[in-house]
């Protein structure tokens, strides 16, 4: 069972007062709950504005047909004190795309807070921002951390330097709170999190893969099976010929 917070002995952000922004990366084929989660959150955060990033700025559906729209290009794309990226199916398709890395490289260069969310974590180890960091990722893609120079911790939020990580798609409202408690402080966390009455008692209890009854994780395991496979074979890709991307 993994633990709820890792935090590295790299220094990590500090509180502070002035005024934030926050981009939020969104993508076709995307986990629409690992941007609309940590939204959720950080569009709470005292004196914060949040923006939307698209590749452009159309409509995109996500995984599951949800229609999102971005409010700024990545060519409108400027510096953000914090940068969200969600993963989801669609991230696959993002692992050579240098407009979506070059944003996510420059982020992680500045002391500036970058917050990946699921599988979001492939795409920032695709852009080369990994190397040396404690990462976590959603559980079905943990294991390919390695290949992108990460070191796994094994909780549902990591804090190493300017980096957060959160575990799979839900673990981004934990990310998130945890994000607002490093810039504005354990009590606007935690008022947050009363205004969204977020309180997790889940009817059941399959939220792991050491919960989950042995039938529902192998149904799991065989739908996951095509997108695992491309994942595996993007991150080998990737660890034989790192400057490939």
């Amino acid at each position: 069972m993994s633990v709820p917070m890792f935090v590295s002995d790299r220094p990590v952000p500090q509180l502070t007062t002035r005024l934030l922004s926050v981009g939020c990366l969104i993508f076709a084929q995307m986990d629409q709950i690992d941007f609309t989660g940590p939204f959720e959150v950080l569009s709470r955060m005292p004196d914060t504005t949040v923006h939307v990033v698209g590749k452009e700025r159309e409509p995109v559906r996500d995984v599951q047909g949800l229609q999102l729209t971005p409010d700024l290009s990545l060519a409108e794309a400027t510096e953000f004190d914090v940068l969200l990226v969600p993963g989801g199916y669609g991230q696959q398709a993002l692992m050579h795309d240098e407009e979506v890395l070059g944003l996510i490289r420059r982020q992680a260069q500045t002391d500036r807070l970058l917050f990946s969310v699921c599988t979001g974590a492939l795409l920032c180890g695709a852009a080369g921002v990994l190397n040396g960091r404690q990462v976590t990722t959603h559980w079905a893609a943990r294991h390919l951390l390695p290949h992108y120079g990460a070191i796994l911790a094994d909780a549902r939020v990591v804090v190493d330097g300017n980096m957060v990580s959160a575990a799979g798609v839900t673990a981004g409202l934990d990310g998130a709170l945890a994000l607002v408690s490093l810039l504005r402080g354990g009590a606007a966390a935690q008022e947050i999190q009363l205004a969204i009455e977020y309180a997790p008692n889940p009817i059941f209890h399959s939220g792991t893969p050491e919960s989950a009854p042995s039938e529902v994780l192998r149904s799991f395991q065989r739908k996951y099976e095509p997108i695992g496979k491309a994942r595996e074979a993007e991150a080998l890709r990737h660890a034989t010929n790192p400057h490939s991307r």
